[in-house]
């Protein structure tokens, strides 16, 4: 069966390289028609909730030499949890390759052990200047950076562009944040064309300078970012199971 740390079988929908484009026809302008009309028409509320755009990087938890860019857009429920769908890029084209959560220092502490593990933290990744609102002045993003810092986040990959699947295969993949240690550290050449392209100064003279006042945690829960001590990461397995006849809850 399917899993996170397998690549898939030989087929149309798999390729190579991160730029594979997805199977299937040209949009047709009857759906275009289609399309015009039901944005006019629909209120779209989720969508519209979506306030910030952040770009950052992520690790799969199973092979942290595999590193990707990511596009956030981010919507807030309340003060302490964020959603957050996540693309491979900020392009009209971009393709939804997950989703993360994202909840506050308080709330991932009333989190069982075992749902910690499946979390990271972003002090590091924030503090570093990887995490950041996409041409929005730091003056301006500066508060929200502070907050975010202190925050944890479960990102779930559904759809590995960086190994060419042209649609979302497999199993969900769990993902990391970028830490300051080996293997969690981001490939310098990564960083570097994305703040070329967005022109932006993660180096130690740019936001990396900016933000090294900016408050830490007290401590960051050792349950999250489990391969920092534990050495290991995690894949998930599809295995086949009974149905069950009846709901475990009402």
């Amino acid at each position: 069966m399917s899993s996170s740390d397998q690549n898939p079988a030989p087929m149309p929908a798999s390729g190579t390289g991160g730029t594979a484009r997805p199977p299937g026809r040209p949009t047709t302008v009857s759906s275009q028609v289609i399309d015009m009309g039901a944005q006019v028409m629909q209120p779209l509320k989720p969508v519209h909730q979506m306030k910030q755009h952040a770009c950052s990087f992520a690790l799969y938890a199973h092979d942290m030499h595999r590193q990707i860019e990511v596009h956030h857009f981010v919507s807030r429920l309340n003060q302490d949890v964020l959603q957050c769908a996540v693309y491979d890029s900020d392009k009209p084209s971009a393709r939804l390759i997950g989703v993360e959560y994202i909840v506050s220092d308080a709330i991932f502490e009333t989190l069982p052990p075992e749902e910690q593990k499946l979390w990271h933290s972003h002090a590091y990744e924030v503090k570093a200047g990887l995490w950041t609102d996409v041409g929005v002045p730091e003056m301006l993003q500066s508060s929200e950076m502070a907050r975010m810092a202190k925050t944890y986040g479960k990102f779930w990959c559904t759809w590995q562009v960086d190994r060419g699947d042209r649609l979302p295969l497999g199993a969900p993949a769990l993902m990391m944040s970028p830490q300051a240690v080996e293997p969690g550290r981001v490939r310098p050449e990564l960083v570097r064309d994305r703040d070329q392209r967005f022109k932006v100064d993660s180096s130690a003279c740019g936001l990396k300078a900016e933000r090294v006042e900016m408050e830490e945690p007290e401590w960051i829960n050792p349950n999250a970012d489990y391969w920092r001590l534990h050495g290991k990461g995690f894949a998930v397995d599809v295995t086949a199971t009974e149905m069950k006849q009846h709901a475990p809850f009402p």
